[in-house]
Protein backbone atom coordinates (compact mmCIF):
# COMPACT_ATOMS: atom_id res chain seq x y z
CA UNK A 1 0.00 0.00 0.00
CA UNK A 2 1.12 3.93 -0.94
CA UNK A 3 1.94 5.43 2.45
CA UNK A 4 0.44 8.95 3.02
CA UNK A 5 4.22 10.27 1.97
CA UNK A 6 4.19 8.41 -0.82
CA UNK A 7 4.29 10.22 -4.25
CA UNK A 8 2.07 7.24 -5.43
CA UNK A 9 -0.67 8.54 -2.46
CA UNK A 10 -1.89 11.33 -4.37
CA UNK A 11 -3.07 9.20 -7.44
CA UNK A 12 -0.74 10.89 -10.30
CA UNK A 13 0.11 9.01 -13.11
CA UNK A 14 3.12 6.59 -12.42
CA UNK A 15 4.31 7.16 -16.36
CA UNK A 16 5.71 10.11 -17.96
CA UNK A 17 1.74 10.95 -19.08
CA UNK A 18 2.36 14.92 -18.98
CA UNK A 19 -0.51 16.25 -16.40
CA UNK A 20 1.37 19.29 -15.61
CA UNK A 21 2.45 20.91 -19.00
CA UNK A 22 6.25 21.63 -17.98
CA UNK A 23 7.18 18.78 -19.14
CA UNK A 24 5.91 18.63 -22.81
CA UNK A 25 6.56 22.48 -23.10
CA UNK A 26 10.46 21.76 -22.47
CA UNK A 27 10.72 18.10 -24.36
CA UNK A 28 9.37 20.27 -27.60
CA UNK A 29 11.39 23.04 -27.18
CA UNK A 30 14.10 20.51 -27.79
CA UNK A 31 13.08 18.54 -29.86
CA UNK A 32 9.79 19.16 -31.38
CA UNK A 33 8.86 18.68 -35.35
CA UNK A 34 7.32 22.00 -36.97
CA UNK A 35 3.67 22.30 -36.24
CA UNK A 36 2.07 25.07 -38.41
CA UNK A 37 -0.61 27.22 -37.04
CA UNK A 38 0.04 26.91 -33.87
CA UNK A 39 -0.25 29.79 -30.97
CA UNK A 40 -1.50 30.61 -27.58
CA UNK A 41 -4.97 31.75 -27.92
CA UNK A 42 -4.02 33.80 -31.10
CA UNK A 43 -0.52 35.39 -29.73
CA UNK A 44 2.72 34.22 -31.73
CA UNK A 45 0.80 32.74 -34.58
CA UNK A 46 3.12 30.98 -36.57
CA UNK A 47 4.96 28.05 -37.48
CA UNK A 48 6.05 26.44 -34.12
CA UNK A 49 9.39 24.25 -34.01
CA UNK A 50 11.89 22.76 -31.36
CA UNK A 51 16.01 23.08 -31.56
CA UNK A 52 16.81 19.51 -33.19
CA UNK A 53 13.25 18.35 -34.82
CA UNK A 54 14.41 15.30 -36.20
CA UNK A 55 15.83 13.96 -32.75
CA UNK A 56 14.06 11.18 -30.88
CA UNK A 57 12.78 12.74 -27.47
CA UNK A 58 12.69 10.07 -24.52
CA UNK A 59 10.98 11.50 -21.29
CA UNK A 60 11.42 10.23 -17.61
CA UNK A 61 9.33 10.92 -14.78
CA UNK A 62 11.14 12.30 -11.67
CA UNK A 63 8.81 15.16 -10.34
CA UNK A 64 5.13 14.87 -8.61
CA UNK A 65 2.84 17.45 -6.95
CA UNK A 66 4.91 16.72 -3.77
CA UNK A 67 8.29 17.74 -5.32
CA UNK A 68 11.24 16.26 -7.54
CA UNK A 69 13.22 13.91 -4.91
CA UNK A 70 16.81 13.20 -5.27
CA UNK A 71 16.35 9.22 -6.15
CA UNK A 72 13.98 9.70 -8.29
CA UNK A 73 15.90 12.30 -10.12
CA UNK A 74 19.41 9.98 -10.14
CA UNK A 75 16.93 6.81 -11.34
CA UNK A 76 15.87 8.73 -14.27
CA UNK A 77 19.37 9.75 -15.40
CA UNK A 78 20.78 6.04 -14.53
CA UNK A 79 17.63 4.80 -16.94
CA UNK A 80 18.86 7.25 -19.67
CA UNK A 81 22.32 6.35 -19.56
CA UNK A 82 21.30 2.71 -19.97
CA UNK A 83 18.55 3.83 -22.64
CA UNK A 84 21.87 5.54 -24.41
CA UNK A 85 20.98 9.04 -24.78
CA UNK A 86 23.17 11.43 -26.08
CA UNK A 87 21.65 14.56 -24.79
CA UNK A 88 20.15 14.99 -20.96
CA UNK A 89 18.05 18.15 -20.78
CA UNK A 90 17.22 18.79 -16.96
CA UNK A 91 14.66 21.53 -16.39
CA UNK A 92 14.81 21.95 -12.57
CA UNK A 93 16.90 23.60 -10.04
CA UNK A 94 18.93 21.65 -6.85
CA UNK A 95 22.89 22.84 -5.66
CA UNK A 96 24.15 22.21 -2.56
CA UNK A 97 27.36 23.66 -0.73
CA UNK A 98 29.31 20.53 -2.14
CA UNK A 99 29.25 18.22 -5.51
CA UNK A 100 29.24 15.21 -3.61
CA UNK A 101 26.01 16.25 -1.82
CA UNK A 102 24.39 17.27 -5.44
CA UNK A 103 22.60 14.66 -6.63
CA UNK A 104 22.62 16.47 -9.98
CA UNK A 105 26.44 17.09 -10.12
CA UNK A 106 26.26 13.08 -9.31
CA UNK A 107 24.28 11.71 -12.01
CA UNK A 108 25.49 14.30 -14.49
CA UNK A 109 29.69 13.07 -13.91
CA UNK A 110 28.36 9.34 -14.78
CA UNK A 111 26.56 10.77 -17.52
CA UNK A 112 29.20 12.92 -19.32
CA UNK A 113 31.56 10.20 -18.59
CA UNK A 114 29.45 8.05 -20.79
CA UNK A 115 29.71 11.13 -23.29
CA UNK A 116 25.98 12.14 -22.81
CA UNK A 117 26.35 16.04 -23.04
CA UNK A 118 24.14 17.41 -19.64
CA UNK A 119 22.26 20.88 -19.67
CA UNK A 120 20.49 22.27 -17.16
CA UNK A 121 18.47 25.80 -16.01
CA UNK A 122 20.99 28.28 -14.19
CA UNK A 123 17.43 28.78 -11.69
CA UNK A 124 15.23 31.66 -11.45
CA UNK A 125 16.76 32.96 -8.44
CA UNK A 126 17.61 36.26 -10.04
CA UNK A 127 18.83 38.88 -10.03
CA UNK A 128 19.85 38.32 -6.40
CA UNK A 129 23.62 37.70 -6.20
CA UNK A 130 25.01 34.12 -6.09
CA UNK A 131 21.47 32.88 -6.65
CA UNK A 132 22.93 29.84 -9.65
CA UNK A 133 21.84 25.98 -9.12
CA UNK A 134 23.53 23.44 -10.73
CA UNK A 135 26.98 24.45 -11.09
CA UNK A 136 29.66 21.84 -11.70
CA UNK A 137 31.73 22.41 -14.28
CA UNK A 138 30.72 19.56 -16.43
CA UNK A 139 27.09 20.60 -16.61
CA UNK A 140 26.35 23.25 -19.07
CA UNK A 141 24.56 25.47 -16.54
CA UNK A 142 22.48 28.23 -18.60
CA UNK A 143 20.20 31.53 -18.43
CA UNK A 144 17.66 33.03 -19.78
CA UNK A 145 17.40 36.52 -22.39
CA UNK A 146 14.25 37.43 -24.09
CA UNK A 147 13.37 36.85 -27.76
CA UNK A 148 12.40 39.85 -30.83
CA UNK A 149 9.00 39.41 -30.18
CA UNK A 150 6.61 40.77 -27.76
CA UNK A 151 2.88 41.28 -26.68
CA UNK A 152 2.13 44.38 -25.75
CA UNK A 153 -0.90 45.29 -24.06
CA UNK A 154 -1.93 48.80 -22.58
CA UNK A 155 -2.87 50.93 -19.15
CA UNK A 156 -4.62 54.45 -19.74
CA UNK A 157 -5.02 56.20 -16.20
CA UNK A 158 -7.92 58.93 -15.85
CA UNK A 159 -4.94 61.38 -15.84
CA UNK A 160 -4.42 60.69 -19.67
CA UNK A 161 -0.94 58.49 -19.34
CA UNK A 162 -0.30 55.87 -20.97
CA UNK A 163 1.87 52.90 -20.00
CA UNK A 164 2.81 50.27 -22.37
CA UNK A 165 3.27 46.41 -20.65
CA UNK A 166 2.14 42.92 -21.66
CA UNK A 167 -0.54 40.87 -21.57
CA UNK A 168 -1.33 36.99 -23.08
CA UNK A 169 -5.08 37.60 -22.38
CA UNK A 170 -7.66 39.97 -23.36
CA UNK A 171 -10.43 38.30 -22.05
CA UNK A 172 -13.63 39.77 -24.08
CA UNK A 173 -12.41 43.21 -24.10
CA UNK A 174 -13.23 45.72 -21.86
CA UNK A 175 -13.90 48.46 -24.70
CA UNK A 176 -12.80 52.05 -24.54
CA UNK A 177 -14.63 52.76 -21.32
CA UNK A 178 -13.00 53.56 -17.92
CA UNK A 179 -13.68 51.73 -14.88
CA UNK A 180 -11.85 52.09 -11.27
CA UNK A 181 -8.62 51.54 -10.23
CA UNK A 182 -7.80 50.69 -6.76
CA UNK A 183 -4.88 49.67 -4.95
CA UNK A 184 -3.73 48.32 -1.54
CA UNK A 185 -7.77 48.71 -0.30
CA UNK A 186 -9.30 47.27 2.88
CA UNK A 187 -7.80 45.85 5.90
CA UNK A 188 -5.38 43.34 4.53
CA UNK A 189 -1.57 43.91 5.00
CA UNK A 190 -1.11 41.61 1.71
CA UNK A 191 -3.80 43.84 -0.59
CA UNK A 192 -1.40 45.07 -2.44
CA UNK A 193 0.30 41.67 -3.41
CA UNK A 194 -3.22 40.53 -4.21
CA UNK A 195 -2.62 37.06 -2.41
CA UNK A 196 -5.47 34.92 -1.38
CA UNK A 197 -8.16 36.51 0.99
CA UNK A 198 -6.67 40.01 0.88
CA UNK A 199 -8.96 42.07 -1.99
CA UNK A 200 -12.53 42.89 -0.34
CA UNK A 201 -15.48 42.14 -3.00
CA UNK A 202 -17.05 45.42 -1.63
CA UNK A 203 -13.68 47.63 -2.74
CA UNK A 204 -12.70 45.79 -5.52
CA UNK A 205 -16.52 44.51 -7.63
CA UNK A 206 -16.35 45.86 -11.48
CA UNK A 207 -13.11 47.88 -11.06
CA UNK A 208 -9.32 47.39 -12.35
CA UNK A 209 -7.41 46.02 -9.47
CA UNK A 210 -3.69 47.31 -9.09
CA UNK A 211 -1.39 44.27 -7.79
CA UNK A 212 2.40 44.50 -7.04
CA UNK A 213 4.61 41.66 -8.32
CA UNK A 214 5.72 39.01 -5.66
CA UNK A 215 5.90 35.98 -3.01
CA UNK A 216 2.49 34.45 -5.17
CA UNK A 217 2.70 33.48 -8.57
CA UNK A 218 1.33 35.87 -10.88
CA UNK A 219 -1.53 33.89 -12.16
CA UNK A 220 -2.79 33.50 -8.88
CA UNK A 221 -3.19 37.45 -8.29
CA UNK A 222 -4.99 37.66 -10.96
CA UNK A 223 -7.46 34.42 -10.22
CA UNK A 224 -7.55 36.53 -6.56
CA UNK A 225 -8.85 39.44 -8.27
CA UNK A 226 -11.16 37.42 -10.37
CA UNK A 227 -12.53 35.63 -7.34
CA UNK A 228 -12.97 38.97 -5.41
CA UNK A 229 -15.18 40.42 -8.72
CA UNK A 230 -12.51 42.75 -10.21
CA UNK A 231 -12.85 43.00 -14.09
CA UNK A 232 -9.00 44.06 -14.84
CA UNK A 233 -5.92 43.88 -13.42
CA UNK A 234 -2.33 46.29 -14.12
CA UNK A 235 0.37 44.09 -12.32
CA UNK A 236 3.24 46.27 -11.61
CA UNK A 237 7.02 45.26 -10.80
CA UNK A 238 8.64 45.57 -7.86
CA UNK A 239 12.34 46.33 -7.44
CA UNK A 240 12.98 42.77 -7.44
CA UNK A 241 11.76 42.59 -11.21
CA UNK A 242 12.82 46.01 -12.75
CA UNK A 243 11.66 46.47 -15.82
CA UNK A 244 11.51 42.95 -16.90
CA UNK A 245 8.10 42.25 -18.50
CA UNK A 246 6.71 38.74 -18.67
CA UNK A 247 3.43 37.86 -20.39
CA UNK A 248 0.97 35.71 -18.69
CA UNK A 249 -2.62 33.93 -19.86
CA UNK A 250 -4.22 35.28 -17.22
CA UNK A 251 -7.87 34.50 -16.10
CA UNK A 252 -9.21 38.16 -16.52
CA UNK A 253 -7.90 40.96 -18.71
CA UNK A 254 -4.53 41.96 -17.09
CA UNK A 255 -1.19 44.27 -17.76
CA UNK A 256 1.84 43.80 -16.82
CA UNK A 257 4.21 46.57 -16.14
CA UNK A 258 7.49 47.64 -15.18
CA UNK A 259 9.14 48.89 -11.99
CA UNK A 260 8.93 52.55 -13.38
CA UNK A 261 5.21 52.66 -14.99
CA UNK A 262 4.08 51.02 -11.68
CA UNK A 263 5.37 53.77 -9.13
CA UNK A 264 3.91 56.48 -11.36
CA UNK A 265 0.67 54.39 -11.22
CA UNK A 266 0.80 53.95 -7.58
CA UNK A 267 1.18 57.35 -7.02
CA UNK A 268 -1.81 58.11 -9.52
CA UNK A 269 -3.95 56.18 -7.36
CA UNK A 270 -2.77 57.80 -4.11
CA UNK A 271 -3.61 60.67 -5.34
CA UNK A 272 -6.67 60.47 -7.05
CA UNK A 273 -8.21 58.10 -4.44
CA UNK A 274 -11.45 57.18 -5.32
CA UNK A 275 -12.14 58.94 -8.67
CA UNK A 276 -8.85 56.49 -10.20
CA UNK A 277 -9.53 54.73 -13.40
CA UNK A 278 -8.06 53.54 -15.88
CA UNK A 279 -8.24 51.43 -19.12
CA UNK A 280 -6.71 48.49 -20.34
CA UNK A 281 -6.03 47.56 -24.37
CA UNK A 282 -4.34 44.90 -26.00
CA UNK A 283 -2.12 45.11 -29.15
CA UNK A 284 -1.41 41.26 -29.95
CA UNK A 285 1.99 40.22 -30.99
CA UNK A 286 4.46 42.55 -32.40
CA UNK A 287 7.89 40.92 -34.17
CA UNK A 288 11.57 42.72 -34.49
CA UNK A 289 11.46 44.07 -31.07
CA UNK A 290 14.81 46.05 -30.09
CA UNK A 291 16.76 45.51 -28.26
CA UNK A 292 17.02 42.35 -27.65
CA UNK A 293 18.08 39.83 -26.42
CA UNK A 294 17.80 41.18 -22.63
CA UNK A 295 18.81 38.93 -19.46
CA UNK A 296 15.86 38.09 -18.00
CA UNK A 297 15.90 39.39 -14.37
CA UNK A 298 14.78 36.40 -13.13
CA UNK A 299 17.79 34.18 -14.61
CA UNK A 300 20.43 33.14 -11.49
CA UNK A 301 23.45 34.91 -11.27
CA UNK A 302 26.99 34.19 -10.30
CA UNK A 303 29.36 34.28 -9.27
CA UNK A 304 29.56 30.33 -8.70
CA UNK A 305 29.85 30.41 -4.75
CA UNK A 306 30.53 26.05 -4.94
CA UNK A 307 33.64 26.80 -6.95
CA UNK A 308 34.22 30.73 -7.04
CA UNK A 309 36.99 29.65 -9.85
CA UNK A 310 34.25 27.99 -12.25
CA UNK A 311 32.98 30.90 -14.47
CA UNK A 312 28.81 30.68 -13.94
CA UNK A 313 26.39 30.69 -15.80
CA UNK A 314 27.55 29.43 -18.81
CA UNK A 315 25.64 30.91 -21.47
CA UNK A 316 22.00 32.35 -21.95
CA UNK A 317 19.34 31.37 -24.56
CA UNK A 318 15.70 32.23 -25.31
CA UNK A 319 13.72 32.06 -22.18
CA UNK A 320 10.99 34.82 -22.00
CA UNK A 321 7.72 34.18 -23.78
CA UNK A 322 8.13 30.63 -25.13
CA UNK A 323 5.83 29.21 -27.31
CA UNK A 324 5.70 25.38 -27.34
CA UNK A 325 3.43 22.26 -26.57
CA UNK A 326 1.21 22.21 -23.87
CA UNK A 327 -0.67 19.42 -22.06
CA UNK A 328 -4.42 19.56 -21.85
CA UNK A 329 -4.43 17.49 -19.21
CA UNK A 330 -4.48 21.40 -17.51
CA UNK A 331 -5.14 25.09 -18.37
CA UNK A 332 -2.59 27.61 -19.45
CA UNK A 333 -2.18 29.19 -16.15
CA UNK A 334 -1.97 25.50 -14.21
CA UNK A 335 -4.66 26.72 -12.07
CA UNK A 336 -6.83 24.45 -11.07
CA UNK A 337 -10.03 26.70 -11.86
CA UNK A 338 -8.17 27.27 -15.38
CA UNK A 339 -10.67 25.23 -17.58
CA UNK A 340 -9.34 26.76 -20.70
CA UNK A 341 -7.73 23.51 -23.30
CA UNK A 342 -4.78 24.68 -25.46
CA UNK A 343 -2.09 22.58 -27.52
CA UNK A 344 0.37 25.40 -27.09
CA UNK A 345 1.63 27.64 -24.28
CA UNK A 346 3.80 30.51 -23.66
CA UNK A 347 6.26 30.10 -20.68
CA UNK A 348 9.10 31.83 -19.01
CA UNK A 349 12.26 30.32 -17.43
CA UNK A 350 15.25 29.25 -17.36
CA UNK A 351 13.29 25.83 -17.53
CA UNK A 352 12.92 26.67 -21.29
CA UNK A 353 15.92 28.27 -22.00
CA UNK A 354 17.72 25.21 -20.77
CA UNK A 355 16.24 22.89 -23.64
CA UNK A 356 17.00 25.09 -26.61
CA UNK A 357 20.68 24.16 -25.33
CA UNK A 358 20.30 20.89 -25.57
CA UNK A 359 18.27 20.76 -28.64
CA UNK A 360 21.69 22.76 -29.93
CA UNK A 361 23.98 20.07 -28.05
CA UNK A 362 21.97 17.26 -30.26
CA UNK A 363 22.61 19.22 -33.22
CA UNK A 364 26.17 19.53 -32.60
CA UNK A 365 26.65 16.15 -31.29
CA UNK A 366 24.85 14.81 -35.25
CA UNK A 367 27.17 17.36 -37.33
CA UNK A 368 30.43 16.25 -34.91
CA UNK A 369 29.74 12.48 -33.44
CA UNK A 370 33.41 12.38 -32.13
CA UNK A 371 32.64 15.41 -30.27
CA UNK A 372 33.13 15.59 -26.63
CA UNK A 373 30.40 16.87 -24.27
CA UNK A 374 32.97 19.28 -23.35
CA UNK A 375 33.77 19.74 -26.55
CA UNK A 376 30.15 20.48 -27.89
CA UNK A 377 30.10 23.14 -24.40
CA UNK A 378 33.19 24.86 -25.49
CA UNK A 379 32.00 25.55 -29.11
CA UNK A 380 28.65 27.15 -28.03
CA UNK A 381 30.28 29.00 -25.00
CA UNK A 382 33.19 30.61 -27.07
CA UNK A 383 31.07 31.28 -29.92
CA UNK A 384 28.46 33.32 -28.16
CA UNK A 385 27.99 36.55 -28.51
CA UNK A 386 27.68 39.75 -25.85
CA UNK A 387 25.75 42.67 -28.03
CA UNK A 388 21.89 42.87 -28.78
CA UNK A 389 20.61 43.29 -32.40
CA UNK A 390 21.49 47.16 -31.73
CA UNK A 391 25.22 46.24 -31.72
CA UNK A 392 25.17 47.48 -27.85
CA UNK A 393 26.42 45.38 -25.05
CA UNK A 394 23.58 43.08 -24.11
CA UNK A 395 21.33 44.75 -21.61
CA UNK A 396 20.32 43.31 -17.84
CA UNK A 397 16.15 43.69 -17.38
CA UNK A 398 16.42 43.99 -14.20
CA UNK A 399 17.66 47.26 -13.79
CA UNK A 400 18.71 48.26 -17.41
CA UNK A 401 21.76 48.42 -17.02
CA UNK A 402 24.92 46.71 -19.19
CA UNK A 403 25.03 42.99 -18.03
CA UNK A 404 27.87 40.91 -16.62
CA UNK A 405 29.41 37.94 -17.22
CA UNK A 406 27.95 36.97 -13.95
CA UNK A 407 24.39 36.87 -15.74
CA UNK A 408 24.72 36.11 -19.01
CA UNK A 409 27.67 33.69 -18.51
CA UNK A 410 29.93 33.80 -22.21
CA UNK A 411 26.42 35.12 -23.91
CA UNK A 412 23.78 34.14 -25.59
CA UNK A 413 24.51 31.19 -27.95
CA UNK A 414 24.80 31.27 -31.61
CA UNK A 415 24.32 28.06 -33.32
CA UNK A 416 25.27 28.61 -36.69
CA UNK A 417 28.89 29.67 -35.37
CA UNK A 418 28.90 26.99 -33.05
CA UNK A 419 28.56 24.31 -35.45
CA UNK A 420 32.37 25.25 -36.58
CA UNK A 421 33.68 27.26 -33.47
CA UNK A 422 37.50 26.73 -35.12
CA UNK A 423 38.67 25.86 -31.47
CA UNK A 424 37.51 23.78 -28.80
CA UNK A 425 39.09 23.53 -24.85
CA UNK A 426 38.33 19.78 -24.17
CA UNK A 427 38.48 18.39 -20.73
CA UNK A 428 38.95 14.25 -19.91
CA UNK A 429 37.38 12.49 -17.19
CA UNK A 430 40.44 12.60 -15.26
CA UNK A 431 40.77 16.01 -15.22
CA UNK A 432 37.84 16.15 -14.21
CA UNK A 433 38.71 14.26 -11.42
CA UNK A 434 41.87 15.87 -10.55
CA UNK A 435 39.45 18.98 -10.44
CA UNK A 436 37.48 17.27 -7.61
CA UNK A 437 40.68 16.76 -5.72
CA UNK A 438 41.69 20.21 -5.72
CA UNK A 439 38.37 20.97 -3.81
CA UNK A 440 39.96 19.59 -0.69
CA UNK A 441 37.35 16.62 -0.62
CA UNK A 442 38.09 13.69 0.98
CA UNK A 443 39.10 10.64 -1.54
CA UNK A 444 35.86 9.12 -0.23
CA UNK A 445 33.97 12.62 -0.67
CA UNK A 446 35.42 12.52 -4.23
CA UNK A 447 34.41 8.92 -4.79
CA UNK A 448 30.86 9.50 -4.05
CA UNK A 449 30.73 11.43 -7.37
CA UNK A 450 32.97 9.66 -9.30
CA UNK A 451 32.28 6.09 -8.39
CA UNK A 452 35.86 4.95 -8.96
CA UNK A 453 37.24 2.06 -6.78
CA UNK A 454 40.90 3.21 -7.82
CA UNK A 455 40.43 7.16 -7.24
CA UNK A 456 43.44 7.92 -5.12
CA UNK A 457 43.64 11.85 -5.42
CA UNK A 458 47.56 11.52 -6.08
CA UNK A 459 47.10 14.51 -9.16
CA UNK A 460 45.70 17.84 -7.60
CA UNK A 461 45.44 21.15 -9.20
CA UNK A 462 47.32 23.86 -6.91
CA UNK A 463 43.89 25.56 -8.09
CA UNK A 464 40.96 24.71 -9.24
CA UNK A 465 40.40 27.38 -11.87
CA UNK A 466 43.75 25.41 -13.71
CA UNK A 467 40.80 22.73 -15.06
CA UNK A 468 40.50 23.58 -18.96
CA UNK A 469 37.38 25.54 -18.76
CA UNK A 470 36.28 27.52 -22.11
CA UNK A 471 35.94 30.47 -19.43
CA UNK A 472 37.67 32.27 -16.63
CA UNK A 473 36.90 33.18 -13.11
CA UNK A 474 40.05 35.33 -11.73
CA UNK A 475 40.54 35.33 -7.68
CA UNK A 476 43.20 37.73 -6.23
CA UNK A 477 43.86 36.98 -2.85
CA UNK A 478 47.02 36.72 -0.85
CA UNK A 479 48.81 36.85 -3.99
CA UNK A 480 48.71 39.86 -6.44
CA UNK A 481 49.36 37.34 -9.54
CA UNK A 482 46.98 34.18 -10.74
CA UNK A 483 48.51 32.03 -13.70
CA UNK A 484 46.36 29.43 -15.64
CA UNK A 485 47.00 27.38 -18.42
CA UNK A 486 45.04 26.20 -21.00
CA UNK A 487 44.84 23.60 -23.88
CA UNK A 488 43.19 24.30 -27.25
CA UNK A 489 42.16 21.65 -29.75
CA UNK A 490 42.11 22.23 -33.44
CA UNK A 491 38.56 21.26 -34.80
CA UNK A 492 38.92 23.31 -37.69
CA UNK A 493 41.09 23.03 -40.95
CA UNK A 494 45.07 22.05 -40.71
CA UNK A 495 47.49 25.26 -41.00
CA UNK A 496 45.22 27.10 -38.62
CA UNK A 497 46.68 30.21 -37.21
CA UNK A 498 45.53 32.23 -34.23
CA UNK A 499 46.40 35.94 -32.58
CA UNK A 500 44.94 36.20 -28.87
CA UNK A 501 43.52 39.80 -27.84
CA UNK A 502 42.35 40.13 -24.27
CA UNK A 503 40.02 43.12 -23.29
CA UNK A 504 39.67 44.24 -19.57
CA UNK A 505 39.77 46.55 -16.85
CA UNK A 506 42.71 49.32 -16.34
CA UNK A 507 43.33 47.55 -13.11
CA UNK A 508 44.67 44.06 -14.20
CA UNK A 509 47.80 43.64 -16.25
CA UNK A 510 47.36 40.27 -18.30
CA UNK A 511 49.81 38.35 -20.14
CA UNK A 512 49.71 35.66 -22.45
CA UNK A 513 52.23 33.24 -24.27
CA UNK A 514 52.67 32.28 -26.68
CA UNK A 515 50.49 35.29 -28.34
CA UNK A 516 49.95 33.16 -31.29
CA UNK A 517 49.03 29.55 -31.77
CA UNK A 518 49.88 27.60 -35.26
CA UNK A 519 47.80 24.35 -36.03
CA UNK A 520 49.67 22.67 -38.40
CA UNK A 521 46.93 19.69 -38.80
CA UNK A 522 43.31 19.08 -37.39
CA UNK A 523 43.33 17.76 -34.00
CA UNK A 524 46.64 19.12 -33.09
CA UNK A 525 46.68 20.83 -29.30
CA UNK A 526 48.46 23.72 -28.29
CA UNK A 527 48.88 24.97 -24.70
CA UNK A 528 49.40 28.56 -23.60
CA UNK A 529 49.73 30.19 -20.59
CA UNK A 530 47.80 33.69 -19.05
CA UNK A 531 49.02 35.09 -16.40
CA UNK A 532 46.64 38.02 -14.67
CA UNK A 533 48.67 40.57 -12.45
CA UNK A 534 46.39 42.68 -10.15
CA UNK A 535 47.87 46.34 -10.02
CA UNK A 536 48.89 48.28 -7.25
CA UNK A 537 46.71 50.65 -5.43
CA UNK A 538 43.58 48.87 -6.31
CA UNK A 539 40.45 49.91 -4.45
CA UNK A 540 39.65 47.22 -1.28
CA UNK A 541 36.27 48.12 -1.76
CA UNK A 542 36.01 46.91 -5.75
CA UNK A 543 33.98 43.34 -6.18
CA UNK A 544 34.23 42.33 -9.52
CA UNK A 545 35.58 43.86 -13.00
CA UNK A 546 34.75 41.98 -16.26
CA UNK A 547 36.91 41.48 -19.18
CA UNK A 548 37.86 38.76 -22.53
CA UNK A 549 40.40 37.05 -24.16
CA UNK A 550 40.05 35.75 -27.77
CA UNK A 551 41.70 33.93 -29.98
CA UNK A 552 41.06 34.55 -33.87
CA UNK A 553 41.85 34.73 -37.26
CA UNK A 554 40.50 35.71 -40.55
CA UNK A 555 37.45 32.93 -40.09
CA UNK A 556 36.94 31.94 -36.61
CA UNK A 557 36.34 33.58 -32.98
CA UNK A 558 37.33 32.00 -30.06
CA UNK A 559 36.22 34.13 -26.76
CA UNK A 560 36.53 33.55 -23.31
CA UNK A 561 34.94 35.79 -20.67
CA UNK A 562 36.97 36.61 -17.50
CA UNK A 563 35.72 37.54 -14.37
CA UNK A 564 37.76 39.27 -11.60
CA UNK A 565 37.48 39.29 -7.61
CA UNK A 566 39.29 40.64 -4.89
CA UNK A 567 39.24 39.20 -1.16
CA UNK A 568 41.73 41.06 1.39
CA UNK A 569 44.93 41.25 -0.11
Amino acid sequence: MASGNDPRSTKEIESPRDQDGHGTHTATTAGGANVANASLLGYASGTARGMATRARVAAYKVCWITGCFGADILAGMDRAITDGVDVLSLSLGGGSASYYRDTIAIGAFTATEMGIFVSCSAGNSGPSRASLANVAPWIMTVGAGTLDRDFPAYAVLGNGKRFTGVSLYSGLGMGDKAVGLVYNRGNSSSGNLCLPGSLEPDLVRGKVVLCDRGINARVEKGEVVKEAGGVGMVLANTAASGEELVADSHLLPAVAVGKKAGDVIRAYVAAAGGSATAVLSFGGTVLNVKPSPVVAAFSSRGPNMVTMQILKPDVIGPGVNILAAWSEAVGPTGLAKDTRKTQFNIMSGTSMSCPHISGLAALLKAAHPDWSPSAIKSALMTTAYTHDNTNSPLRDAAEGDISTPFAHGSGHVDPHKALSPGLVYDISTNEYITFLCSLDYTVEQVKMVVKHPNVTCSRKFADPGQLNYPSFSVMFGKSRVVRYTRVLTNVGAGGSVYDVAVNGPSTVAVTVKPGKLVFKNVGDKLRYTVTFMSKNGVDPTTRNEFGSLSWSNAQHQVTSPIAYAWSQM
